[in-house]
């Protein structure tokens, strides 16, 4: 089964910044929607952000709009969530997923990797 990977999670205070990378070594990113998905302990994973195949179109959850970017850099076969003035609330396991739908809905993504931790705290 194809498997993206994520890197680039770490500890960091709020207000501080982190970039979080999703590669793949079996397939190529840029032919799919590529989605990034956070579970905080206790609770659903949810949709953060995701970028569209071919465009670069872009789609964020309310609560990071601003402040997260989301990018693609088809050279290096890799996506990036550029996370910016992070909150406690940002805590969570991040991870990457590939769908073929325009959607941030968890059931539409495929090929999940294994996520990287970020933690916000002081």
């Amino acid at each position: 089964q194809l498997q993206l990977v994520e890197s680039g999670g770490g500890l960091v205070q709020p207000g501080g910044s982190l970039r979080l990378s999703c590669t793949a070594s079996k397939f190529t990113l840029n032919r799919y929607v590529i989605g990034w998905f956070r579970q905080a302990p206790g609770k659903e994973r949810e949709g953060v952000s995701c970028i569209s195949s071919n465009s670069g179109v872009t789609k964020y959850i309310n609560s990071v709009k601003g402040r997260f970017t989301i990018s693609r850099d088809d050279a290096k076969n890799t996506v990036y969530l550029q996370m910016n003035s992070l909150k406690p609330e940002d805590t969570g396991v991040y991870y990457c997923a590939s769908s073929t739908v325009w959607t941030l809905a968890t059931t539409e993504y495929t090929n999940w990797g294994r996520g990287t931790q970020v933690a916000v705290s002081s």
